[in-house]
């Protein structure tokens, strides 16, 4: 798929981090990009940095994310790209015992489900309705009439102690990529998941320097943390490839996660 001013694209998560770096390498090749974010002072600032349009959308809401569709389609038309990078991380062990009084807990079903509905089913629910509005669009080159890029993590195959709700979630995104792409295959819908490992994003960036440097270290080659940038070139290729698809690819710098 060819990214020019014909394009209209969805990005969620798109207000920070690899979402906003998504959101750059589409506006910069003169697609017209809606972010969905619940950060509204962020996204409002990086979509008139682009020439974009913000949308408060909470991934984990339907209404909210019809609401965001129709707002983003008023303005762009009918999105052919999207790009869910809206996530949250959580930590917690399956059970766990108190080191002091001995008393045994598990995690809070609470904190597992809303783990699930943001990561997994605010993903799924963006393709969804994507797609639904996709299939109204007349066909490009080989047929195809969109193209999308997903989100996981590399916790969806090497989930470490404590990980089990969030590498559950993201083993999920990588786990419906392939059947989704085949219930797209007659429609001319791409669909393509990244699994990133560790990146300089702003959730990491508020570690102390020290905890940076380690984890840096960790990685194989090259021994730093991903830039957003990185991810985007993939996120572009994943696009513009028209023979990309049903795929779920790390890009990690070959680290594996150890157990902590």
């Amino acid at each position: 798929m060819k990214i020019d001013s014909s394009i209209a694209a969805v990005v969620t998560g798109g207000a920070s981090g690899l979402g906003e770096a998504s959101a750059r390498a589409l506006a910069a090749k003169g697609a017209k990009v809606a972010i969905f974010d619940l950060n509204e002072e962020r996204g409002k600032a990086v979509a008139a940095d682009i020439g974009g349009t913000f949308c408060k959308v909470d991934v984990s809401d339907e209404a909210s994310i019809d609401a965001g569709f129709a707002q983003a389609r008023a303005a762009h038309g009918q999105e052919r790209v999207l790009v869910c990078c809206a996530g949250i991380g959580t930590v917690g062990k399956t059970v766990k015992r108190d080191r002091e009084s001995g008393e045994i807990s598990h995690l809070p079903v609470d904190l597992f489900l809303k783990t699930i509905r943001v990561n997994l089913v605010g993903t799924f629910q963006c393709v969804a309705k994507a797609a639904a509005g996709m299939m109204t669009l007349g066909a490009l080159e080989d047929g195809e009439r969109g193209a999308m890029v997903c989100t996981a993590s590399v916790a969806a195959v090497d989930g470490q102690i404590g990980q089990v709700a969030y590498a559950a979630s993201k083993a999920g995104v990588a786990g419906m990529t392939l059947p989704i792409a085949r219930d797209f295959m007659s429609e001319g819908i791409r669909i393509n998941t990244i699994l990133p490992g560790i990146f300089n994003t702003p959730l990491l960036a508020g570690l102390p320097e020290k905890a940076q440097a380690s984890l840096a270290a960790a990685v194989p080659f090259p021994k730093r943390l991903g830039k957003p940038e990185e991810y985007a070139d993939l996120v572009m290729l994943m696009v513009e490839n028209g023979y990309f698809n049903g795929e779920t690819v790390r890009l990690d710098g070959a680290i594996r996660m150890p157990p902590k």
